[in-house]
Formats: C-alpha cells, structure tokens, sequence
C-alpha cells in the first residue's frame, strides 16, 4: 500500500525529535530487490519494538522529505512477517514523478533515521491455517509476501500466488519465492504471469487460473486495472464476496505527523451525556470518559493512550478496532469491507459513541 500528503517541514527526517506519536527507525540495510524497487531493512529504538507488533499484511506510514522544503507521508507495506523472527522490511518501488519512492530509493543508506507511524492496515488474514489464494502485480506482492511467509511458518492451510509483471526482471523476492516454494512443495503454488510474454492479464486467464481456488479466501494487491480484473473473475466464479479482500491504494489529504488536535469537552457535550469506553491495547485495558460527539482516536490520544493511525480521515484502516461492547456509529469509511463490519471492526478516527458503555480492542 502507498498514500501521500506533504506539509511543510524545516528539515531532514531525523534531524529532530520526532513528533510525539511518531516513532523513530533506523535503516539497518537497503536490499536492492530490482532495478527500479528496494527493500528498507528497519530497526526500531529499542524502548519501541513492542510498538511494532503488527499483524501479516500491514503498513508502515513513513515520513519523507520534497524538494521544497515540505514533509510527505508515504504508507508502505511491510514485506516482513511477524512470525519468521526476521526485522522490520518495507518494500518500495520507483514511480515516475514519485517524491518518496525516488528520495528512497536515491538517498536513503544504512544509517538514515525515518519516522514512522505505527503498523496498521486490515488486509490481514483472520486465520492462518486457512487455504488462501493471493493475487498482486508489480509492488503489490508486498504485503501478499507478508502473509505468504506467515502462513507458512506459522499456519497449516496451503497457499497459491498468482503474481503479474512486466518481465522477468521484474519481479520482486524473485530469489525468496523460489526458496519458498522449494521449501514447501506441497503447500505452496506460484504462478507467474509475464506481460512479455503473455500480454496484460485478462480476465478469462485469470478465472482459468481460480478456479481450481474458487474455494479459498484471496487477496488482491496491485495497480486498480489488475484488481479490477481479477475481482471481475472471482465474482465469475461466484466467490462470496466476504471472502475477497482488496488492498486498494488512496491518496490522503491530511498530514499524520502533526500533532493531533484534543477533543474540545464543552464542544463535544452538547448537552449530552458522555459515554465511558474501555479500551484494551498492548495487552493492556484501560477506562477512558468519551465525550459525546468525540471522535473515538481523539478521546485515546487525549488521554496519552498510544492508539495507532495514519490518516485519520477513513481512508486507510490503520486506526481500525474491534467493538466487543456497546455501539458506535462511524461518519465514514472507504477501506472496512463488509466482513470486517460484521466482525465489529470500526475506525477509531470516525466513531463516536451510541451507547453508555463501549468495549473496544486494539488487539485482535
């Protein structure tokens, strides 16, 4: 996943304190993954690595400098898994005209500290030990590559990857999926499909492909014409559209990195009685007065729980928890699909409370 906003900034990423719900990262090592795509290798400070569970499939929104001056956030997803033991990695690749991917993968060496935004995002498996079937074109493997690793080393389900490119050269963690599937012969199918040779994926190759997955849940990462066409073939094969989930790229208008505005008590009342919520975050459950009108991840923050989030306007899923008690009511939402709802997920950037008592958890 990849999103932008640019602000104004007076310096280099980590030449001052970082503002105080961001984290700071140092990059361990740059992998060049392709010609034009590198990997980050990432080690956070050590009185953060408990900041940095995340679940297979998330994404790291990262601060980056413009040539003018300015601050652009840019969210990538993270390639590594969480359950392999191996470090932090984010996977970024080139665009034309792209202020953070070329600043990336021109400037950025061994040594250079980043700010960061906590891991978020929902296209993330609710079972590992589920058969599962993963889509992605270009850079879209990224966080498929995530949640291929872990179902492997962490579930039991088998796994097929149908992955498209321009060429050969191509195709990122090229070398990796060899050795995966090397490794797990009868769990793991990879498909490659090759615009050089084969032409742009269609839909009648991409359903010749599914249809012997039909019955497994899939992942869908890459350019909209590509996630176009491969949900047109699954809706073919008549795949439950609960089952189907989609990382879809989106642009943000908001700067994350600035400090969050605190919920105003006197505005927020209007005359109504404020609800109480109970949070549960880092393994942790706490009791936070939620004034009417407030928006939940506004309350959180006031009070210094370090709620995770990005781009606070409902757009990219960082902020996402799951209501285990009372209601809420969200005024928007582009990323949490119809399965997620039905599972309790909400945005803690858009809800505000419906009942006198709520129970949320961060940690599901």
């Amino acid at each position: 996943m990849t999103s932008a906003v640019t602000t104004r900034a007076p310096s280099q990423p980590g030449e001052q304190p970082p503002p105080a719900h961001a984290l700071r990262v140092t990059v361990a090592e740059v992998v060049a993954e392709t010609e034009d795509a590198c990997s980050l290798v990432l080690q956070p400070e050590p009185a953060d690595v408990h900041r940095f569970a995340y679940r297979p499939g998330q994404f790291l929104t990262l601060r980056v400098p413009t040539p003018d001056g300015g601050w652009t956030a840019r969210c990538y997803s993270l390639a590594s898994s969480p359950d392999t033991g191996e470090p932090l990695k984010v996977t970024v690749k080139r665009t034309a005209g792209g202020l953070g991917s070329n600043w990336i993968c021109d400037e950025v060496s061994p040594g250079t500290r980043l700010d960061v935004l906590r891991p978020g995002g929902t296209f993330t498996p609710p079972s590992l030990d589920e058969d599962l079937v993963l889509f992605a074109a270009g850079s879209g493997v990224t966080p498929v590559m995530s949640i291929l690793k872990s179902a492997l080393r962490a579930g039991t389900g088998r796994v097929a990857l149908v992955y498209a490119n321009r060429d050969e050269r191509s195709v990122i963690f090229g070398d990796e999926l060899r050795e995966l599937a090397r490794d797990h012969p009868d769990r793991l199918h990879v498909v490659h499909l090759l615009e050089s040779l084969q032409g742009l994926p269609s839909e009648p190759v991409l359903r010749a492909l599914a249809g012997e997955f039909a019955a497994r849940r899939a992942f869908v990462c890459g350019p909209e014409p590509f996630m176009e066409t491969v949900g047109a073939a699954l809706r073919s094969l008549r795949v439950p559209p609960e089952r189907v989930h989609v990382e879809r790229y989106t642009s943000l208008t908001g700067d994350p990195f600035a400090a969050p505005e605190p919920p105003d008590p006197d505005e927020s009342d209007d005359g109504q009685d404020a609800a109480t919520v109970h949070v549960t975050l880092d393994g942790e459950t706490r009791t936070v007065r939620w004034p009417a009108g407030a928006r939940l991840l506004d309350v959180l923050l006031a009070a210094g729980l370090d709620a995770p989030f990005s781009c606070r306007e409902g757009a990219c899923s960082a902020c996402a928890c799951r209501v285990l008690e009372g209601e809420v009511e969200m005024a928007h939402n582009e990323v949490l699909e119809r399965e997620d709802l039905e599972e309790g997920y909400v945005l803690g950037c858009q809800s505000t409370a419906r009942t006198p008592e709520v129970a949320v958890t961060y940690d599901e």
